[in-house]
């Protein structure tokens, strides 16, 4: 099946003679072909999502960012999401690349929590501890699809129903996941879930970004900005100790632009564990859940930029500190350490642990809600 169409009342203005509206919007498109079946025979397709300007193209399994093409300062699009060429990669070997992570995207310590007094036990599925959801969480999951168009753009909204007990979560969880590509260059995620019997929920996507390009190797000289003046600090395992620790003057401070690759080799105790960074950052809000600037990123060989706003209260900076050459990439190529990064926004790591950070609980009657937007620029805008 492929399907085709303008996008939102811009169809109106073509029917008019097209005079008000730009190019780019003129040029809001979906498109859907087909991307392979998973073994137990369920078809996967493949929408792109494209305004004119950048195209986003998403897989129904597992909700994948499978690639984002934008263009650089002299106009010339490149991709600049880390993935596969094919769905047996993604099936067998897939390090999160730009999927839906949940029920509880990051890790909880020794895959275990507590909640309304019964003890909930997980897979420990990074060592001792359950990572993004589990064996077999949202990012192996085939999600239903529909296109839709809104005011300004066109769109995918992705639904999932969790069972009650699946990968040890309670309650039957109805997710819906809509990524949307508007006029102003951007890819809006919004996310929202409801649940049958009291749970933990933390989405998030978990795209890989290189904004020089798919393949084009190390991040480190890309400039990150972080709108965030402290951090939850982690033990040995990555899990949260239950700090929250200033950044002001270290090498977890990223107040100000600086290279990703500035001080990440400093014999700092957080970055050893982390075999790079691999934390979560705590976001200064200008209230609680204000969609508000995260994060910023510049390029400085293509002059691609991307901006992060996110009503949630953290983000988790991760250097692919575990990419070993093992993958190849979209474009045929291997991915070695820091040839990505990603920038995950969240609750806090281990939440349901530490009843001092902001809560993950969601009950029945209450809408879990969450937004983050990916706006994509170049310096000479």
């Amino acid at each position: 099946m492929h399907t085709k169409f303008i996008a939102g009342p811009l169809a109106l203005a073509v029917l008019l003679g097209g005079l008000m509206a730009s190019p780019h919007a003129l040029a809001a498109s979906i498109e859907k072909k087909p991307f392979g079946t998973t073994p137990d025979g369920a078809a996967v397709e493949l929408y792109t999502l494209t305004n004119g300007k950048m195209s986003v193209n998403i897989l129904t399994y597992g909700g994948i960012v499978h690639a984002i093409n934008v263009p650089d300062r002299d106009g010339k699009l490149g991709n600049i999401a880390l993935g596969f060429a094919k769905l047996d990669d993604y099936l067998t070997k897939n390090p999160y690349f730009g999927t839906i992570t949940g029920r509880y995207a990051n890790r909880i310590a020794k895959g275990a929590f507590m909640l309304d007094g019964q003890t909930y036990k997980l897979a420990a599925n990074n060592g001792p501890n359950a990572l993004h959801g589990g064996l077999a969480g949202f990012d192996k999951k085939v999600w239903k699809a529909k296109e839709i168009q809104g005011a300004d753009g066109v769109g995918l909204e992705l639904t999932y129903t969790s069972p009650d007990g699946e990968e040890g979560y309670p309650g039957t969880l109805t997710a819906k996941v809509t990524y949307m590509v508007t006029g102003n260059s951007e890819l809006r995620i919004d996310y929202e879930a409801t649940t049958d019997k009291p749970t933990i929920v933390n989405l998030t996507n978990h795209t890989y970004f290189n904004l020089a390009g798919e393949g084009s190797g190390s991040i480190l000289d890309h400039e990150l900005m972080l709108n965030a003046s402290a951090v939850t600090p982690v033990d040995a395992t990555l899990i949260p100790t239950g700090e929250i620790a200033k950044v002001a003057g270290g090498p977890m401070d990223f107040t100000i632009p600086t290279p990703i690759g500035a001080r990440i080799r400093n014999d700092d105790q957080q970055l050893v564990f982390g075999r790079g960074y691999d934390h979560n950052w705590v976001l200064d809000k200008p209230s609680v859940g204000a969609l508000s600037l995260a994060a910023r990123v510049r390029e400085p060989t293509t002059g691609r930029v991307m901006e992060i706003s996110t009503t949630e209260p953290g983000i988790q900076f991760y250097t692919g500190n575990f990419l070993d050459a093992s993958l190849v990439g979209t474009s045929g190529g291997m991915y070695r350490q820091s040839d990505g990064f990603c920038l995950e926004t969240q609750h806090f790591p281990d939440s349901p642990n530490h009843p001092e950070f902001p809560s993950t609980v969601l009950k029945p009657g209450d809408v879990y809600k969450s937004t983050t937007v990916h706006r994509f620029t170049t310096d000479r805008d």
